[in-house]
């Protein structure tokens, strides 16, 4: 059971970290270089699959995470899982609100408040969250095993 979970944790922190990693390699550059206009439309298409998958993918694996920690693999796992609860709550107070904000746009305005940066700054902080919960899960199966 233990190996199971130690499997599924790196997975979902790999999947996570991989994710958030490559929108900030690929994603934010390019809308960075769009017209607001364009960034608006080209924000509409892009994520469309990425709920549910990846709060619960997130979320799962706080849960495996948990499990490991308090069947007592290791503390290790626990503090993977409070750094992945910082991915879900930067994702939820911060990333979201901002995508409803930009998606509801019919036109931009001539005062509009670029949120481009802030949501840049958020994604930087939950990707390196993210990151960093893959090594503590990665250090914490390897010094279990």
């Amino acid at each position: 059971m233990v190996a199971v979970l130690e499997v599924l944790v790196l997975a979902g922190s790999g999947i996570a970290a991989g994710v958030l990693f490559c929108v900030a390699l690929s994603v934010v550059p390019a809308f960075r270089g769009m017209e607001p206009e364009q960034y608006v439309a080209a924000h509409r298409l892009i994520g469309k699959n990425y709920d549910p998958v990846m709060p619960l993918t997130v979320l799962g694996t706080v849960v495996a995470d948990a499990v490991l920690a308090i069947a007592g693999a290791s503390v290790l796992f626990g503090l993977a899982a409070v750094l992945l609860l910082g991915v879900s709550a930067v994702s939820h107070l911060a990333n979201v609100p901002i995508n409803r904000s930009v998606k509801t746009l019919e036109t931009v305005p001539s005062t509009w408040d670029d949120p481009r940066p802030r949501w840049r700054n958020w994604n930087l902080l939950r990707t390196g969250l993210a990151i960093a919960a893959l090594l503590v899960n990665a250090i914490a199966v390897v010094a279990t095993g």
